[in-house]
């Protein structure tokens, strides 16, 4: 089992300035876990939701205790969020306003799948304060979200954009995915169609990525699922066509908003802030020191409950750590990254990307563009 860290020189966890902090908190239940999924999650089992609830609650009232700037932006991932009661989520919010003043917070989204809510549960959302859903929706083809696993068909999920707009939701967004098994381009720009015509504020077209210790993975491994980067670097560029053609801004590698949907929150993992985890398994970032909470929520629970922190794992990042990040990170950003951050070999292999059409030297900045915006993993790993 892992051993839990405690405040001290070599883990400062406690009292130390940070500027601009986003707040994470990690959701771990799901009904169904989905086969592409790698993040920490898992059915409700052994440890009750309440009981979840309250540790989660406690942790939060000690880690945020130890800020000396507050959050400015509130995130609930997991997992699925929304999947908990009206009785649930309101002792976790009321808690939550304890420690934070949500009239500060520039944003406070909650993940949702639309099989986990309906008009009255949407209303609640926004009473307790949530200003942002972003939805799992992944597909409007009903042959791929079977063989996504999504328990929400193409209706509800449609019906759940029209919830939130009569709950009065400032901000929605769709997640979808494409070069999925089973997708066809049609199927994809079918997909893309649809989410335009629901209207969102902002849209999130991810590649599908085959992630170790998933169902997906071990399909890929024994080769019944194949990769294709030509057949990624079709549906990336479609889904760019036709949402920026519908107003759009395609501001990171995988996201597209409307004026004045951009998000806070994401964006400022983009540009190397810091932002403080909580929920078994969430990582922390705090004035170079990165941290990590137990991956086990029973052990989350216990642990929270003797200590007030779940940290099981900490390590000081170095200048180098934080400049190889910003450059991974800014590339994918429509402001790209500074000059400054690329040695001199890489440097100059930036200024052939550019001359070859992939990117563009704006001033002291480099901007991936067109076919570069597609290619943006393998450029980083060749200026890093």
């Amino acid at each position: 089992m892992p051993r839990p860290l405690r405040c001290n020189a070599t883990f400062p966890e406690c009292k130390i300035p940070h500027t601009d902090v986003l707040l994470y908190l990690h959701i771990p239940f799901c009904h169904r876990v989905c086969p592409y999924c790698s993040f920490y999650k898992h059915t409700p089992g052994s440890t009750p939701i309440g009981t979840f609830v309250d540790a989660l609650a406690k942790e939060a009232a000690h880690r945020i205790s130890t800020l000396e700037e507050k959050p400015r932006t509130l995130y609930l991932g997991g997992g699925t969020p929304s999947m908990l009661s009206p009785a649930h989520l309101t002792r976790l919010f009321r808690s939550l306003h304890e420690q934070v003043d949500f009239s500060t917070l520039q944003e406070v989204t909650l993940e949702a799948n639309p099989a986990t809510f309906d008009l009255s549960k949407a209303k609640l959302f926004r009473e307790l304060g949530v200003t942002r859903i972003s939805l799992g929706i992944q597909s409007f083809t009903p042959h791929v979200l079977g063989i996504l696993g999504r328990e929400h068909s193409v209706e509800q999920a449609s019906e759940a954009v029209r919830i939130l707009r009569e709950a009065g939701m400032p901000s929605v967004n769709i997640d979808l995915m494409f070069s999925i098994p089973g997708q066809s381009h049609g199927d994809w720009e079918a997909t893309l169609r649809h989410a335009i015509a629901l209207q969102p504020d902002h849209i999130s077209a991810y590649n599908l990525t085959y992630e170790e210790d998933t169902a997906f993975f071990e399909s890929l491994r024994r080769g019944e699922m194949r990769q294709n980067e030509d057949h990624d670097a079709e549906f990336f560029h479609l889904a760019d066509d036709l949402l920026t053609k519908a107003g759009f801004d395609h501001y990171e590698t995988s996201n597209y908003a409307k004026s004045g949907h951009h998000s806070f929150h994401n964006h400022g993992y983009w540009r190397g802030e810091d932002y403080l985890g909580l929920g078994p398994s969430a990582v922390s970032t705090l004035t170079n020191v990165r941290s990590k909470n137990v991956p086990d929520t029973a052990l989350y629970v216990a642990q929270v409950n003797s200590l007030g922190n779940a940290l099981i794992e900490s390590e000081a990042l170095s200048p180098e750590d934080r400049r190889l990040e910003r450059i991974a990170l800014g590339l994918r950003t429509k402001e790209g990254i500074s000059l400054s951050l690329l040695q001199p070999e890489a440097l100059s292999r930036a200024e052939t990307i550019a001359a070859e059409g992939m990117a563009t030297i704006d001033g002291k900045h480099l901007i991936l563009i067109h076919h570069g915006r597609a290619l943006v993993d393998p450029i980083a790993a060749e200026l890093v």
